[in-house]
């Protein structure tokens, strides 16, 4: 397993149900280890299996769902 973790500024993230629609949605996908949400912030950090799901396809979900990424970061664990 290939662990990375990408965080997201993210623009409309505004209150609890923002929060709860995307850590619903973001843990569907399949190599999501976890979720954490700041609505304050309009941050969202993401823990993955790279070798369950890619970094784009985590973004794709997060426009889909209408939130405008604002800028990102990622970072690979080696293990």
């Amino acid at each position: 397993m290939s662990k990375a973790s990408v965080y997201f500024q993210v623009e409309n993230m505004t209150d609890k149900k923002d929060v709860q629609t995307i850590k619903k949605e973001l843990d569907t996908l399949r190599g999501v280890i976890s979720v954490s949400t700041n609505a304050q912030t309009g941050r969202v950090a993401v823990d993955y299996d790279t070798t369950g799901v890619e970094q784009s396809r985590i973004e794709d979900r997060l426009q889909k769902l209408g939130y405008k990424i604002l800028a990102e970061k990622n970072e690979n664990h080696i293990m």
